[in-house]
């Protein structure tokens, strides 16, 4: 899989780009604040539906225009896919594949499968459960696109639920009786039961299936300097099982236990949204003791482990390493370009030619100030 041409119009930074990629390596060249990383942010778009950078789509089109859009040519197995996305702040993002319009914008998920490493990537060490439950369920997503419905239906019903517990809440907290009625709290258990166990199992696959990448990934990078390994930390308990009907009833178990909890904070306390990725150095967990190089040596591992799985399922994904090398010393530079340079597609950013190793060279490209040149 490669992508042979982007185009971007009121995109960040750009009111009008196009750019022409060929398989293999490029190094995109530009200070910083030119729009390296907005070129990359966008392919992220296509292949996620998200930005790794902001939370809301606002800030995505450029200042003074009511919209931007994305126009992708992907190369797969011999087959042409043209993906185009409209992103409209505020209202529901328009999607064609192949210059028909899809019914959900999320029906283009798998048309680009890429794996993104950005400097926001140390949140994946360092930040909150929340960073790592989007890297899990974005590469789930990557693995098997079937699961942006299970995550939406999902989220769908968590906030369902707790629209019914804030109102709960809200009326006990001033003392009144009506808009008390939960008779339905039951009815939304079991949607979160179902959804939930569905999205879980596939969270608990994919760790297990991830995690002999990760520590290999991690001995490749820090050159054996130590032991890193992930587990999935459930508010449910330990030793898990990927069986559905099980983990339905053990949510439904655990919701009624907190039943009493969640009515009195008004928000649900049970379901995958409240799970973890742990993460492990040695025998110690990675945040909070980790130092700097080794904190950017987990993150940079879990990226490549994720690569790597989906090259495992048969799923060659365009690998991305947007402005990675200037914070990695010599080392970790040198053994990085020789994990990654057989790679179908490899997209690096950099303000800096020289901070790429040589192994990595190939075509280049000037990023100036809303422009982008082939060298």
């Amino acid at each position: 899989m490669y992508v042979r041409r982007v185009e971007l119009t009121d995109f960040r930074s750009y009111e009008r780009v196009a750019v022409d990629f060929d398989p293999g390596t490029a190094v995109l060249v530009g200070q910083n604040g030119m729009g390296k990383t907005n070129l990359v942010e966008a392919l992220g778009y296509v292949a996620t539906l998200d930005s790794h950078r902001v939370a809301t789509d606002a800030p995505l089109v450029r200042a003074g225009a009511s919209s931007a859009v994305i126009r992708c040519e992907i190369v797969h197995d011999g087959r042409e896919l043209l993906v185009e996305l409209e992103i409209v702040p505020g209202r529901a993002n328009r999607a064609r594949l192949n210059r028909s319009p899809v019914r959900r914008s999320r029906e283009v998920l798998g048309a680009l499968r890429m794996v993104l490493f950005a400097p926001e990537d140390l949140e994946l060490v360092r930040g909150d459960p929340g960073e790592r439950r989007r890297y899990l369920d974005d590469l789930l997503v990557a693995r098997l696109p079937r699961f942006a419905g299970v995550r939406a239906d999902y989220d769908r019903v968590v906030k369902q639920r707790n629209a019914l517990l804030r109102t709960a809440y809200l009326t006990r907290k001033v003392g009144g009786t009506r808009g008390q009625d939960l008779s339905t709290l039951a009815v939304w258990d079991q949607h979160l039961a179902q959804h939930g166990a569905e999205l879980l199992a596939g969270r608990l696959d994919l760790v297990a299936a991830l995690g002999p990448h990760l520590t290999k990934a991690y001995d490749a990078v820090a050159a054996g300097r130590s032991t890193a390994s992930i587990a999935y930390a459930s508010r449910l308990g330990e030793s898990l099982g990927a069986d559905r009907s099980q983990l339905e009833q053990a949510l439904l178990a655990s919701l009624a236990e907190r039943r009493q909890n969640e009515i009195e904070r008004g928000v649900t306390l049970v379901g995958p949204h409240r799970d973890d990725l742990s993460l492990t150095l040695g025998e110690l967990p990675a945040k909070g003791y980790a130092s700097h190089g080794e904190s950017w040596s987990f993150a940079l591992a879990l990226r490549l482990a994720a690569y790597d799985l989906l090259r495992a399922d048969g799923i060659e994904p365009v690998l991305v390493l947007d402005d990675v090398f200037a914070e990695l010393d010599s080392g970790r530079r040198e053994r990085l370009a020789a994990l990654v340079s057989d790679a179908t597609q490899l997209l690096v950013t950099c303000a800096v030619p020289e901070d790429v190793p040589a192994a990595l060279s190939g075509a280049r490209y000037d990023v100036g100030a809303g422009t982008v040149t082939r060298g």
